[in-house]
């Protein structure tokens, strides 16, 4: 299992995109030089990201983008799901069906996948678990663990004044 990196790139510029004034935005220029993308690649991302409403975008020679929502209200999830798709991550193929442990006209019973059951389990799980992780949090987590400075010249960075 793994998440395009996508994910990872939509979740810094969504943090990057807090601290800009509700009347601002930042453009796809900005945010993906300062990580060292393709514009067009982050385009795509934030595309997906304005579809389902986590980010607006603003028109004009000075538009760019900004957060649709407070960032306690987009969880790590809701960034999963806008980049990836809601497609599960296990696609059960039904090879019971097919495998040497059927036999025809054995059961009577529906058939379950208890396979299926157990990988689908799992991945709500770890849905819920990513529901429970927002922007704010992150935010928070990452006031703890990185230098005042980083964060003052990332914000500076951003701000109409860094750029």
């Amino acid at each position: 299992m793994q998440y395009s990196v996508g994910v990872e790139y939509a979740l810094h510029c969504l943090v990057y995109l807090i601290d800009v004034p509700s009347d601002e935005s930042v453009g796809i220029k900005d945010l993906a030089e300062f990580q060292g993308l393709s514009e067009s690649f982050l385009s795509k991302v934030f595309g997906k990201l304005s579809k389902v409403g986590i980010v607006s975008s603003v028109p004009g020679v000075k538009g760019g983008y900004r957060l649709a929502k407070s960032p306690e209200d987009i969880s790590f999830w809701d960034v999963v799901e806008a980049v990836e798709g809601p497609k599960p991550i296990f696609q059960c193929k039904n090879i019971k069906d097919k495998g040497y442990l059927y036999r025809e006209g054995c059961c009577s019973a529906p058939s379950f996948c208890t396979i299926n059951l157990v990988m689908l389990d799992a991945e709500e799980k770890m849905r819920d678990y990513l529901r429970g992780k927002t922007l704010l949090w992150l935010n928070e987590e990452l006031d703890r663990v990185l230098p005042k400075q980083v964060r003052e010249e990332t914000q500076k960075y951003f701000s109409r004044d860094g750029i």
